[in-house]
């Protein structure tokens, strides 16, 4: 079939499978092109189909010869109707980690259920035995508590008092005005539900009670911050909430995993396009100023530049953790640079629907929410053919 991208709203309904398979290539080339990682040799890496955590299974995959686990929920294709693009990467991460020589195997389900971290245990234990390295990268909107079987809902919203300011429509380009009511205490506790720490410590604590964590195994989740134009949405909404759930949890897990010599973070990355960011009003239009000055500065960094260098620079590069005073890894750093956050907060009082395609980046964050979805990669011909049904090799 002819696949071409069709839009509603935030979301792509389709994906195609060459792009896609196209952009892992060009992740996994560029970790190749940036030399090898002493780092992890075998790793569990929860939400591994998309955005950083895709590009943390590369990166172990081909920068340190890992043997790679990957749980994720991503819709198959069926005839007539593309997969989601996290099967599609999935699909092609196997492929070309099978022909690198390297194991590969994934898991397709719900990460939160106990049915799914009990299939990847006794994958673990069949298979490799213990792993060194966790990567916790779920981005989900909604999680059933595996305990008390209560579905829990998150929910964009900031807390106290309305909040309104610029965003903008990134496929029009158009920039509004967007006011968004407060969250209750409801909201708030079932964001901190969805996306703080609490299944994070669940998968370290079924791991250790099976002593699957090897002695030293580090296991690293992933957070933001961002600047003071966002955090009213952000940082000091119901997402900030749960945030600040998941950093402190990297505390309790820590103390727990110190038994083995292991150790916990929390990595704070950049501001990049993803599925999750494209949601939140404010954020794209953000976004594409600071994509503008980052690329004007030469310090633009995408998924992939963003965790080869944690991995090279942080993780493992033999030299004492650097963290801020609240234990975190800090890769956000180029982003918050003060010479970064002052022109980014210049030009957005100065940002209208006339000025932004002149003073922001819209046309390459427009690019690289495509690309999420294996669209405008270069060397694809989308007015061919291609075959939507694709098969993730592990997954039968």
């Amino acid at each position: 079939m002819i696949i071409e991208p069709r839009m509603r709203g935030f979301i792509c309904l389709t994906s195609h499978p060459k792009g896609c398979e196209q952009n892992v290539k060009n992740q996994i080339e560029y970790i190749k092109s940036k030399g090898p990682i002493e780092g992890a040799k075998k790793v569990l890496v929860i939400g591994a189909s998309t955005g950083f955590g895709l590009a943390s299974r590369i990166t172990s995959a081909f920068g340190s010869d890992a043997a790679t686990i990957g749980v994720f929920f991503e819709k198959p294709s069926a005839e007539g109707k593309t997969a989601t693009p996290g099967w599609y990467n999935s699909a092609a991460f196997e492929s070309e980690a099978h022909k690198a020589g390297l194991y590969a195997k994934s898991i397709n389900g719900d990460a939160f259920s106990n049915e799914v971290k009990r299939e990847a245990l006794d994958l673990i234990k069949a298979d490799l035995g213990q792993v060194d390295l966790v990567i916790y990268s779920l981005a989900s909107p909604v999680r059933t508590n595996p305990i008390t079987g209560v579905t829990h809902r998150s929910v964009l919203k900031p807390i106290g008092q309305t909040y309104t300011n610029k965003t903008v429509d990134f496929h029009t380009g158009k920039v509004t005005e967007v006011s968004i009511a407060p969250a209750n205490e409801e909201d708030i506790a079932n964001t901190v539900e969805v996306m703080g720490g609490d299944d994070w410590s669940m998968w370290i604590e079924a791991l250790k009670k099976e002593n699957l964590l090897a002695d030293g195994a580090t296991t690293i989740a992933y957070s933001y911050i961002g600047p003071e134009l966002t955090e009213a949405v952000y940082r000091k909404g119901t997402i900030g909430r749960a945030k600040d759930h998941l950093e402190a949890t990297a505390f309790t897990i820590a103390d727990s995993l110190k038994s083995i010599g292991g150790k916990a973070y929390v990595s704070v990355n950049k501001a990049l396009v993803t599925q999750s960011s494209s949601a939140i009003p404010v954020v794209p239009l953000y976004i594409s100023l600071l994509y503008k000055v980052m690329k004007e500065k030469g310090i633009h960094e995408g998924c992939i530049e963003q965790i080869q260098r944690l991995f090279k620079d942080r993780l493992y590069s033999g030299s004492e953790m650097l963290t801020d005073d609240k234990g975190r890894i800090r890769i956000d750093d180029w982003e918050m640079r003060e010479d970064v956050q002052e022109e980014v907060a210049k030009l957005w009082l100065e940002t209208t629907t006339e000025t932004l395609p002149e003073i922001g980046d819209l046309e390459g964050y427009r690019n690289d929410f495509l690309n999420l979805f294996g669209f405008e990669l270069e060397g694809i011909d989308y007015k061919a053919e291609a075959n939507e049904l694709v098969q993730v090799e592990s997954i039968k």
